[in-house]
């Protein structure tokens, strides 16, 4: 065999590795409905108090990642999707996973309350208690309604901008926590059916390895059954207009559709022309609740 140079596992620790412990695409979707939540909050808003309060949001998810991966790193080591990732391959040391977590977590919360008062503050540094060990050293690990439980971490980003531009989380806050938490089970059950072997092999209780494909086919639909109506909730307590509405009522109902594509098939059960359904929703979820926040900060944006 030719020697082509140094290997993806031998090669030294860049910036990008450092940046991939904080899991910047997770991040992305968290500043993203933080981003909205502070401008659907109610009143003026102060454009420090924002950057500031997004920013500690950012920190805080990416600190969230990085202590994930310091303490996952045994199971993405096993699983094909995440074994070259920084730590398992070897490049970044555990140790400087968990200081980076343990830093960025202190400086998000610090900015936090510097920023916007305790009650912001506050849930912050429950988000990232609840998303580092509640989630990741308990639930991951013990009971296939951890993606359920544990995604209300990555929930609370709206409420948690609302209460830094307000110092009170309101209803319609808690609305948009709700849509984000019901969305991520079928989102990431979707996923696990595609990698359902992967979850096996790394022994981590997802529902496809405990329940099989077929339960997990119909706790998808189930949800989406509860997601469809409830992106809608905002149209009904004045949070959002005509716009959003539109967007919800389109964007529900195809995701119920392919919901129940995913059903009526046999995804994740090895046949590559039925994981498609699966994979089609994966890939229309991200896109569903992208634009269904977009519209909701494009009418508050411009109200």
């Amino acid at each position: 065999m030719v020697d082509v140079g140094i290997t993806e596992a031998q090669r030294p620790a860049t910036a990008a590795d450092y940046l991939a412990l904080l899991k910047p695409r997770v991040m992305s979707l968290v500043v993203f409905t933080g981003l909205v939540g502070y401008v659907a909050a109610p009143g003026p808003g102060d454009l420090v108090l924002g950057f500031a309060a997004i920013l500690a949001i950012a920190v805080a998810a990416g600190a969230s990642g990085a202590l994930n991966m310091w303490f996952d790193a045994d199971i993405d080591a096993i699983m094909t999707r995440t074994r070259l990732r920084p730590i398992p391959s070897g490049r970044v040391a555990r140790e400087e996973a968990l200081m980076l977590g343990l830093t960025l977590s202190a400086l998000s919360v610090v900015t936090m309350q510097l920023a916007a008062g305790p009650l912001a503050a506050g849930l912050l540094a429950f988000t990232i208690f609840f998303y580092a060990v509640v989630y990741t050293m308990w639930l991951k690990r013990s009971t296939p309604q951890n993606i359920v439980i544990g995604g209300l971490a990555g929930a609370l980003p709206p409420a948690i901008a609302w209460a830094a531009k307000t110092g009170a989380v309101s209803l319609d806050a808690w609305l948009l926590v709700a849509i984000i938490f019901v969305w991520t089970p079928p989102h990431f059950w979707a996923l696990s059916l595609l990698q359902k072997d992967d979850y096996a092999a790394a022994s981590v209780p997802m529902l496809p390895v405990t329940h099989g494909a077929k339960a997990t086919r119909t706790h998808i639909f189930a949800y989406s059954l509860l997601l469809a109506p409830l992106g809608l909730a905002p149209a009904f307590t004045g949070l959002s207009g005509i716009v959003y509405t539109i967007v919800a009522a389109l964007g529900g109902a195809f995701f119920l559709f392919l919901a129940w594509r995913v059903l009526s098939s046999r995804a994740g059960e090895g046949q590559a022309s039925e994981d498609k359904h699966a994979r089609a929703l994966f890939g229309f979820s991200i896109l569903y609740l992208f634009v269904l926040f977009a519209a909701l900060l494009l009418e508050r944006g411009l109200a």
